[in-house]
């Protein structure tokens, strides 16, 4: 399958070449593999194999005398550094000391590879090599990425680079089961060690239905049966599995006592999300229009992430008036932006984003309304409607 370079791949290089070893995390299927191909590692091993995992947890030291040896063989026609990439590293985290020491000691330069941080982050006894790597984030395709299929395309079928690239629908269809049958159902099941199979199982489908709004985990207790506090714990293990993305709200006022404090989550990709809340590929207009909020969010967070880790992604709600979908906010330069499935969005669309720019004057100058329209075109001297193919030129211009 034909390379797509990756928006990512200019900041990896960038990093290696100063000398940074790299901690890059991902979901499965996200093409951290095929970009980490592109640098031609001196010695790559993938911790996905039960045997190759056995060996080094015996002898963690291995590594370390096998790395050495290698760059002595290869001293004669090597350049200085010597590039290590250790795949699925969560699943070795004995292996980090190891790491640090070839680290310090200018022996290897690494890449470190992973789809969930949640052994990484939850074990206080594991090194997170502080200061000695850069943490970096592959996301599913951006449109800049890979701007090929249309709109409703993206929103069915998500932004997983198999898929995108899969030519038949029903071929798509059948993959995105299968991701979710194989590394849902079963992988994520494995990493949280949840005591109730069907309790986790039954919490995902709806964690994917309501994705994309305000989170009420006493609410969803009531509906499906768990505790709120074991609900809790599921979306932690979804975050650290990289499976949803939590964003929380802009809360500073003058003016309102009310704004909304609870968070929202949105599962890393569409196609995902849909295929495992067992909802059809046909959905309605209303339907199409909460998706494509989410779309708008997710394309936001991934070019934040590539642009500015300065940007937090954010939104604003007053329960009882006014309502922002999305915020960037970089360092308090706040950019509001609200998303219509409309093709030519008009002043009335617009009251909120106008309320918000009067109540937020001194950190906000512009606004914009992402929707279907094909050009950008002025609603008010400062709101924008803008295509939705070019969020990127968005976010570029909240840095």
């Amino acid at each position: 399958m034909e390379y797509t370079k990756r928006l990512l791949e200019s900041e990896l290089t960038h990093h290696l070449n100063r000398n940074k070893s790299i901690l890059l995390l991902g979901p499965r299927q996200t093409g951290k593999t095929t970009l980490l191909n592109q640098f031609h590692a001196d010695f790559t091993l993938s911790f996905l194999s039960p045997k190759t995992r056995q060996r080094y947890e015996k002898n963690p030291d291995l590594l370390s005398g096998e790395i050495k040896q290698l760059k002595q063989e290869k001293a004669t026609t090597k350049k200085q550094n010597f590039l290590v990439v250790l795949d699925e590293i969560q699943k070795v985290p004995a292996l980090l000391d190891i790491v640090q020491e070839l680290i310090d000691k200018e022996i290897a330069q690494f890449i470190l590879c992973g789809s969930s941080a949640r052994k990484l982050k939850r074990n206080s006894n594991i090194n997170l090599l502080p200061g000695r790597v850069v943490s970096l984030h592959l996301d599913p395709f951006t449109h800049a990425e890979y701007p090929a299929g249309d709109l409703l395309e993206k929103i069915i079928f998500g932004s997983l680079p198999g898929i995108c690239k899969t030519r038949l629908k029903s071929d798509k269809e059948i993959d995105l089961q299968s991701y979710v049958e194989t590394y849902l159902e079963e992988e994520i099941r494995q990493e949280a060690l949840v005591r109730s199979v069907g309790n986790f199982s039954r919490f995902l489908e709806f964690a994917c239905i309501e994705s994309g709004k305000i989170q009420n985990f006493r609410k969803l207790s009531q509906e499906i049966g768990i505790s709120h506090t074991t609900i809790s714990s599921y979306y932690e293990i979804l975050e650290d599995c990289l499976i949803a993305e939590r964003i929380d709200p802009y809360t500073t006022s003058t003016t309102r006592k009310k704004l909304t404090k609870s968070s929202r989550y949105l599962i890393f990709d569409l196609g995902v999300r849909r295929v495992c809340s067992h909802e059809g590929s046909k959905l309605n207009t209303p339907r199409y229009g909460e998706i494509f909020e989410q779309y708008v969010g997710l394309e936001l967070l991934r070019y934040t992430r590539v642009f500015s880790k300065s940007i937090q992604l954010q939104f604003w709600r007053d329960p009882g008036g006014p309502e922002i979908d999305w915020i960037l906010n970089h360092n308090n330069k706040l950019t509001p932006i609200e998303v219509k499935w409309s093709e030519s969005p008009t002043l009335s669309d617009v009251k909120h984003l106008m309320t918000f720019l009067k109540e937020y004057p001194d950190s906000t100058q512009e606004a914009f309304i992402i929707c279907r329209t094909p050009r950008p075109y002025k609603i008010t001297s400062n709101i924008t409607a803008f295509p939705w193919e070019r969020i990127k030129e968005v976010v570029e211009k909240s840095v």
